[in-house]
């Protein structure tokens, strides 16, 4: 029996490695696309041998072509972390637009199902805590991150005229902090940061005071979520993440503890409007979707840590 085709940008990144692993898990053939401006080959390699499996190079800012049929479309394509995103504004911008009306217009055209990976930063430095889906946000449209935030929100708008002009099956995910094995190192992101410079014994860098708090969800949980939104009947933004919030100063506790170094806190000037709090309301995905998260954050970090340690960077 032909499998049914879905296709997901962005097939080399964090997420979409993962995506990628569970779409062919659950007997789909994948095509996975990307630019590899910020993704790493190495993390869809073990796909490559497989008959499921086909990878497309590709800038999806650029006309995009899939020959025959798709069930679903993912647009995971976008530099996510603020180290990516201030150091390519423009083609960040252009891959939340150009990209995402491309991808429309290719779902349109095959009558496929399409689900866009929109994020917490849409809220920006929220007023209203935590954060609802219903929540309009507190985003600075031309500050640095606006590049990143306003991309996503255009994402969304552009997502939601095509469901409601052109009855275009699509939905929206909210994604909050996320973590897990196949994150770069130097991607900017706390999670990463503080564990390689944990096992470096360099100092653990915390901008700010450390009092503004995140809430983070291991890949898996996410991943799970994300196929079971997909699979609803529901085409309103969703928030998917994990409600356990912590401030970043006990988060670098946790990892020095953790990994056993002897790295001192070191504190630095907080980025513009890098936002105080996070912590996803999600009332929605638990009664729309039955989902919630399963795994704990301590399981989650020793299973990155693990992931991290066996790192060539760390045992040369």
């Amino acid at each position: 029996m032909k499998k049914e085709r879905v296709l997901i940008t962005g097939a080399a990144g964090f997420l979409g490695s993962h995506l990628s692993d569970r779409f062919l898990k659950e007997g789909f053939h994948v095509i996975g696309m990307d630019n590899l401006l910020t993704g790493n080959i190495n993390n869809i390699s073990h796909l490559f041998p497989r008959e499921d499996f086909e990878f497309h190079h590709h800038d999806v800012s650029k006309f995009v072509h899939v020959p025959g049929d798709l069930k679903y479309i993912l647009h995971f394509a976008s530099p996510a972390s603020p180290i990516d995103y201030l150091k390519m504004p423009i083609q960040t911008m252009k891959v939340g637009s150009l990209g995402t009306l491309n991808l429309l217009g290719l779902a349109k055209a095959k009558n496929a199902r399409m689900l866009i990976a929109s994020t917490s930063e849409v809220y920006g430095d929220p007023h209203v805590h935590p954060q609802t889906e219903e929540y309009w946000g507190n985003v600075n449209p031309i500050g640095p991150r606006g590049v990143y935030d306003e991309a996503k929100r255009f994402q969304e708008a552009i997502t939601m005229a095509y469901h409601r002009f052109h009855q275009l099956e699509t939905r929206i995910i909210r994604i909050f902090n996320t973590y897990g094995p196949r994150m770069r190192l130097d991607d900017g992101r706390a999670l990463p940061t503080f564990m390689s410079q944990a096992l470096r014994g360099e100092d653990i860098t915390v901008f700010g005071d450390g009092s503004q708090t995140r809430s983070f969800c291991f890949v898996d949980d996410l991943v799970d979520g994300i196929y079971k939104l997909l699979l609803s009947d529901y085409a309103l933004p969703v928030n998917i993440g994990n409600p356990s919030e912590i401030t970043i100063k006990e988060f670098a506790d946790e990892v020095v503890a953790l990994t056993g170094s002897r790295s001192k806190v070191i504190y630095e000037p907080l980025p513009t409007d890098d936002p105080q709090q996070r912590r996803p309301d999600i009332s929605k995905a638990q009664s729309i979707l039955g989902w919630e998260p399963k795994v704990s954050r301590s399981e989650g970090l020793k299973i990155t840590l693990d992931y991290f340690k066996a790192l060539p960077e760390f045992n040369s």
